[in-house]
């Protein structure tokens, strides 16, 4: 197979996709570019402002169109927001811009790495866990539509990038 222009890590909060992004990067030598920094940058404001003063459409909005402008990007390793697949059509763009691998990791883990994120403005709820189950059960079938699986749960960061080299 063809080495990839870019590789694009999709999955749900807390599946380690910017840290796994930013070690991938490193060992490969490309650039990183996270979807959500690239949000702020085009909203002028933090996600959880446009959450709040614009709402989730908005914000959903402004993710498609970064999703759109992706292709652009080469040896990149691209990290994107946990709801990107919210939008069926931003798979596609980010197929277009490489190789999308999702990180996988139990519901009862992704909570354990995000468990009192004050940043994350779909877990302000009165039941995070419970939220967290419902949004990975919704978005789940499209995450598995990746070229790629990894289940992130018992690795460290490093076996992770060995198994997206692999």
């Amino acid at each position: 197979m063809n080495e990839p222009r870019n590789l694009v890590l999709i999955g749900f909060m807390g599946a380690g996709k910017t840290t796994v992004g930013r070690a991938l990067a490193a060992r490969l030598g490309w650039a990183t570019v996270d979807c959500d920094d690239l949000i702020e940058q085009r909203a002028g404001k933090t996600i959880a402002a446009i959450f709040a003063e614009e709402g989730e459409s908005h914000f959903r909005g402004v993710e498609a169109a970064v999703a759109a402008d992706l292709a652009s990007y080469e040896h990149t390793v691209i990290t994107t927001g946990g709801g990107v697949v919210e939008r069926p059509d931003n798979l596609d763009h980010l197929r277009r811009a490489g190789r999308v691998i999702y990180l996988r990791a139990r519901v009862e883990t992704l909570y354990g790495r995000v468990r009192g994120s004050d940043h994350r403005p779909l877990l302000q709820v009165a039941d995070p866990l419970g939220r967290m189950g419902e949004l990975l059960a919704r978005r789940a079938p499209a995450y598995e539509k990746a070229d790629r699986v990894i289940d992130t749960d018992d690795l460290t960061v490093a076996e992770v990038v060995e198994r997206i080299l692999a």
